[in-house]
């Protein structure tokens, strides 16, 4: 068999015995391979490309049964690939009430009532998403909020960040959780002032209701999974890290490869506790493939900023009284990352304080000089507040910042009352890190902000805030190009899933994943990136996504 280079030079020279494509796309390419930044068109046979060139050269490879794509006045890229997803949690979340942008107390108590309605009694309300920092100079919610109207159905819905909750009464009851509680290491309980609980829980204090909470049947997570690979289909992402998944999860996957209906590559990270699963899934069945790869493990050393769990080195500016708190006791972290890396297994964690990420940085740094060297590519997830001796420690160690830039957007209308300046130099550290040689991978974290790549790429380039208040950017020293943030979300995402041989670039023998967009984000306003739409997304060669003409 002739090599896919030799193939393509065959191709582009009107060889007449060579192949027709099955899919050509036309219109100016961005293809994220330095050898050939640029190009007109790109052919596909079957899941792979076969060519990337001129128009006329492509041309000739356009046959009668060729699916043929005309990008006009847009852009063609690598398809959209992101580091960091909860990807069922996602599906579910799609047929949940939404309470992302409820602005108010009394909005928050509405769409609870109004999504109530519409279920059986016993049935659980989860999911919602809420952001406080919309309510300003209103606390934390409580569970006195939403008793009144759901009288028949529990209810825990999160805070967008995922690390804290709040249960209503029927929760709190099913879970057993009454004043008498005692705190839970790794959590908070919040009360009020007689003791009694709020409702809100954070971090590993949720866990008591979660596991009351009814696993969802297989044909439940069928459905979630196929809302979420639609949603990510329409927003032009092929490719996603699934992280704290579960084997009910990587099983619904299955499902739907074996139905034909997997339209998403999902490279999946279990959780790191559950560390042996993963080895002995490796050892009897390897890894898997380019569509469901059981990747390795993901953990937590701390919270998140919007909780003030995020483990900082100084207390918070406006909760001195803490300095966040570890998800993960430091010997159980320290343990079973030794004993996954042992194993084999690629490992991801959760780290956003600045004591968080050198302390991770520390360990995994131990490990690697006690295992000895390997292309072990750990993972920080978020690495979202750095001092600046950390900020080279990355590249130094060969770990990957695994950030979601939506995030930054997202945190900076609030977060310098909660962290002083010198650390607000190193936040979302883009540009430092790029600088430094680390390679980054961006993500969105879905479901705790928006799985769509267009506005990560805004607030990388820009550093924009959602309210507006730093039109110039917040902290500005630290955006990057369009061109970054690009690969960044392809071949940067690629690299962090050991998939930079057949992913992440446009490039003849690599895989056909591309996405199709109205308009050339490289040559517009970087503040009007997010207005952009997908035109069309393709996946393996297939068209997954075909965006109506005037939708």
């Amino acid at each position: 068999m002739r090599s896919p280079a030799l193939l393509t030079a065959a191709l582009l020279a009107g060889c007449s015995t060579a192949p027709k494509a099955d899919l050509v796309v036309f219109g100016r390419v961005w293809t994220g391979d330095s050898t050939r930044p640029w190009a007109a068109a790109a052919a596909s046979r079957g899941d792979t490309i076969l060519a990337v060139g001129d128009s006329a050269e492509v041309a000739p490879l356009v046959g009668g049964k060729t699916v043929r794509i005309e990008a006009g006045q847009g852009l063609v890229a690598p398809g959209f690939m992101d580091g960091h997803v909860h990807l069922l949690s996602g599906g579910f979340q799609l047929a949940s009430v939404d309470l992302r942008d409820a602005t108010t107390p009394e909005e928050f108590t509405r769409r609870i009532k109004a999504f109530a309605a519409t279920l059986k009694p016993g049935e659980w309300i989860t999911g919602g998403d809420w952001d406080h920092e919309k309510w300003p100079g209103t606390p934390l919610p409580d569970r006195a909020w939403i008793d009144s109207v759901t009288p028949r159905n529990p209810v825990f819905v999160n805070r967008l960040d995922g690390h804290m909750a709040v249960a209503n009464s029927l929760a709190l009851a099913a879970a057993k959780l009454d004043k008498s509680a005692k705190e839970i290491p790794g959590g908070t309980i919040v009360r009020r002032k007689d003791g009694e609980l709020t409702g809100v829980l954070k971090d590993e204090a949720m866990n008591p209701v979660y596991r009351v909470i009814p696993d969802p049947s297989p044909s439940q997570l069928d459905s979630a999974l196929a809302r979420a690979m639609r949603h990510a289909a329409s927003l032009g992402v092929v490719g996603v890290s699934s992280v704290s998944t579960s084997w009910a999860d990587i099983a619904a996957l299955q499902r739907a490869r074996a139905r034909g209906a997997l339209t998403l590559r999902v490279s999946n990270y279990i959780p790191l506790a559950a560390w042996r699963s993963m080895a002995d899934s490796l050892k009897a069945h390897g890894p898997g493939d380019d569509w469901i790869r059981c990747a390795g493990v993901k953990g937590f050393v701390d919270g998140s900023l919007g909780s003030t769990t995020a483990l900082m080195t100084e207390p918070y500016r406006d909760a001195p009284g803490t300095r966040g708190l570890f998800v993960t006791p430091e010997d159980s972290l320290r343990r079973w990352i030794g004993a996954a890396d042992s194993a084999g297994l690629q490992v991801a964690v959760h780290a956003i304080g600045d004591r968080a990420n050198a302390l991770l940085l520390d360990i995994y740094d131990s490990v690697s000089k006690a295992h000895g060297a390997r292309d072990r590519r750990f993972r920080i997830e978020h690495a979202q507040h750095l001092r600046p001796k950390e900020i080279p420690r990355f590249a130094a160690l060969g770990v990957i910042p695994s950030m979601q830039p939506y995030h930054e957007a997202d945190d900076g209308r609030w977060a310098a009352k909660r962290i002083g300046p010198e650390l607000m130099k190193g936040t979302y550290a883009f540009r430092s890190l790029l600088n430094s040689g680390a390679r980054l991978a961006f993500g969105s974290d879905w479901t705790v902000a928006p799985l769509d790549p267009l506005p990560g790429i805004k607030a990388a380039v820009t550093r924009q805030t959602l309210d507006g208040k730093y039109p110039e950017g917040w902290v500005p020293e630290q955006k990057i190009s369009v061109q970054e943030a690009l690969r960044a979300y392809t071949a940067g995402y690629a690299y962090a899933v050991f998939a930079e041989s057949s992913r992440g670039v446009l490039k003849p023998g690599y895989r056909a994943d591309l996405v199709v967009l109205d308009r050339d984000i490289t040559r517009m306003p970087p503040g009007s990136i997010d207005e952009a739409k997908v035109v069309a997304t393709v996946v393996g060669g297939k068209v997954v996504f075909r965006r109506e003409p005037g939708s």
